[in-house]
């Protein structure tokens, strides 16, 4: 990590921007969460990430009714509410001003850290709290912590984490894990290594479901060469990384679509134009089972217990060369 260079932090009416060469991004009060991620000049945002807690219904989800279940869960990670917002510049905290308050910063704030954490409240019943904080360091890696608060009464989860919308469909990625497509019960097929894959393979199941989900991931970098702005005729590929901290790993798929984009296709020809890409950063993942389709559940070690606090953590930065 590039600790050499003093990051420039902008306290603005309600956001936070944080930037240095060849990155810059804003957290945002309006957005409840990082509204902006730029790097080496191109836009990886179309929305700003939120907690997950949904994956499409599988076939064998259908057959053993997690739906009945835990369908609270698909109201949760369509909507949350943002409780609380904090923010500290090499580790001082300051108050999140509004205009004009936000003036006596006069201009930017040299610092070697900055951290916004960001507290959001489930529509479940009961609710529950996500703590999500970005830690951004100097040469522009970002630190992702995530917590989620176990509460008792609450169904199991089918899965939690952060979801990356991005502003166009990836040329491809590259991750070092497991091969193909693995799920926590289904995972003795899988062969460590290094992976590209190009574009953003879906499924082709009759019925669209939850698909290309990876365990046991060290890192991954999406690629785009597109953007979403007409002026620009040219565009060179470039890439972002999403690493595991600390010798850890993490789940993620790749795909173009949503959970609720999938869930809403009863075929595959109902699926939309592919547009965006959608990177989910997964803590947890629940078995698919298999069994059989028609009741039998996924085995007990394989449940995600909504009852139980879950904690990882993740990097953001540029592609290593």
């Amino acid at each position: 990590m590039d600790c050499t260079n003093k990051l420039q932090v902008i306290v603005g009416d309600a956001t936070i921007g944080v930037r240095g060469e060849e990155f810059s991004y804003i957290f945002s009060g309006a957005r409840a969460g990082m509204e902006s991620l730029v790097r080496d000049g191109k836009e990886w945002l179309y929305r700003s990430p939120m907690p997950t807690f949904w994956r499409a219904l599988t076939d064998n989800d259908r057959g053993c009714g997690l739906a009945l279940r835990s369908g609270m869960w698909i109201g949760a990670d369509c909507f949350i509410k943002c409780v609380g917002i904090t923010v500290s510049i090499d580790d001082a905290p300051i108050t999140v001003p509004m205009a004009p308050a936000n003036n006596v910063y006069g201009g930017a704030v040299p610092a070697d850290r900055a951290a916004v954490t960001y507290v959001y409240e489930t529509i479940t019943q009961p609710s529950t709290q996500v703590t999500v904080k970005y830690e951004v360091i100097s040469g522009g890696d970002i630190h992702v912590q995530v917590h989620y608060e176990g509460k008792k009464g609450l169904p199991e989860l089918p899965v939690f984490g952060m979801r990356f919308v991005m502003p166009t469909c990836a040329d491809r990625y590259c991750y070092e894990g497991l091969s193909g497509e693995t799920y926590p019960d289904r995972m003795a097929g899988g062969v460590p290594g290094t992976y590209e894959i190009k574009g953003l393979p879906v499924t082709p199941y009759l019925v669209p479901q939850d698909c290309n989900v990876h365990m046991q991931t060290k890192w991954v970098d999406v690629y785009r060469s597109t953007v979403l702005d007409n002026s620009c005729k040219e565009s060179k590929e470039s890439g972002i990384r999403f690493w595991a901290e600390g010798g850890k790993d993490f789940a993620f798929a790749c795909i173009p679509y949503t959970a609720m984009e999938l869930e809403n296709a009863t075929h595959q020809e109902e699926l939309p134009p592919a547009r965006r890409t959608v990177l989910t950063v997964l803590g947890a993942v629940r078995g698919v089972g298999g069994i059989n389709s028609w009741g039998a559940d996924v085995e007990p070690p394989y449940h995600i217990s909504a009852e139980e606090d879950i904690d990882y953590g993740f990097w953001i930065g540029g592609v290593k060369k």
